[in-house]
């Protein structure tokens, strides 16, 4: 029996709600598949400020460093929104990426054919839509010197390096080999040198991938086409910023922000999380959708532990429990036999598992 260390990172608002029903399904799977997963909990975001006065504690970042992957709920609220700025739990999350080395945000957008009504879109343009945003994570304007404010102004500054634009650009390559060999790099290089930076070394880089297609999109462009024509894209590789903005508008071609995960991955260690916050306004009222979080377990599996069979089985019962009605209340309105709570959501998709 294989044995994996996992630290879960809780956080805040539905973060333990979620979380807790990823490891429900983990452990079912892994009945099924003679695993055993070892987890240690850990602190970060609201709470660990509360309890420690640092939203990031050491020991979080040293247990992290030291498991074989971090799965991940979601941190924030407005009850910390008053504190300075290095003190709020999104700077200790930005930190922890920073700190983890995880470098490449993998968000993939899949239109569920169960779900393909509740997306505001119409039906045949968004049928098949299957993309993978990877998204440079700890460099470019939330990371880049100088920054300040004063009482007038505020600034940041976009700044990247080769050596970053290089790696990421090889994980986004490397994926779409397992896809449908299709990249294409989002800037803002006719405005910006940062971005003409960006074009040049992924052009550069595409060299070595001669079996996969490369093209370049302004943003601005690119946010308009997700809309118009999804499914010209494959994998959209692209720098923090846009990236942040371009796959949560992804997300929702899907219906539910509630349904995506993601992956956030380095040389050291893995990241695995939901796409949405921490939802504060419904916490604690078993109504918060858990297929993300699940979702990103499963991703966990796939490309952290490399147990591909165990994250199909999570993969084909979310399929199951959504073709056979279940629904959460954020998809209520969608075909739904039974609007369930969360934790009944995870109950059933951990029966599937093991069917």
């Amino acid at each position: 029996m294989k044995s994996y260390k996992i630290a879960l990172i809780k956080g805040d608002g539905i973060g333990p709600e979620i979380i807790d029903e990823a490891t429900k399904v983990l452990d079912a799977v892994a009945s099924a598949c003679e695993l055993h997963f070892e987890y240690e909990e850990l602190l970060m975001g609201g709470i660990a400020y509360d309890i420690t006065g640092n939203p990031l504690p050491q020991e979080t970042i040293t247990k992290s460093l030291t498991s074989d992957a971090v799965l991940f709920g979601a941190i924030g609220g407005q009850k910390w929104d008053t504190l300075d700025r290095e003190l709020r739990p999104e700077s200790g999350l930005l930190r922890f990426r920073k700190e983890l080395g995880v470098y490449a945000n993998l968000r993939p957008a899949v239109v569920y054919e169960e779900l393909i009504n509740a997306s505001s879109l119409k039906p045949e343009i968004i049928k098949g839509v299957d993309i993978m945003v990877v998204r440079e994570l700890i460099g470019g304007i939330y990371f880049g010197e100088p920054k300040g404010r004063t009482k007038d102004k505020g600034w940041n500054t976009m700044v990247y390096t080769r050596e970053e634009i290089v790696r990421i650009a090889h994980q986004a390559f490397r994926i779409a080999q397992t896809r449908d060999k299709r990249v294409v790099s989002i800037d803002k290089a006719n405005v910006l040198d940062v971005s003409q930076l960006w074009r040049d070394v992924v052009t550069e880089i595409s060299e070595q991938y001669p079996d996969v297609e490369l093209t370049h999109m302004y943003v601005d462009n690119a946010a308009m086409q997700l809309v118009l024509n999804p499914k010209q894209f494959d994998v959209m590789l692209t720098g923090n910023i846009f990236g942040d903005i371009l796959s949560d508008e992804a997300s929702m071609l899907c219906g539910s922000i509630g349904l995506l995960p993601s992956a956030s991955v380095g040389e050291k260690i893995g990241v695995y999380e939901p796409i949405h916050g921490s939802a504060p306004d419904i916490a604690g009222q078993g109504i918060a959708n858990p297929i993300a979080t699940i979702s990103s377990a499963s991703m966990m599996l796939r490309y952290a532990l490399g147990e591909k069979e165990a994250a199909n089985k999570i993969d084909n019962a979310i399929k199951r429990a959504l073709k056979e009605g279940y629904r959460t209340q954020d998809l209520a309105q969608f075909d739904a036999k039974e609007v369930c709570s969360t934790s009944e959501m995870g109950s059933i998709i951990a029966n599937y598992t093991t069917k």
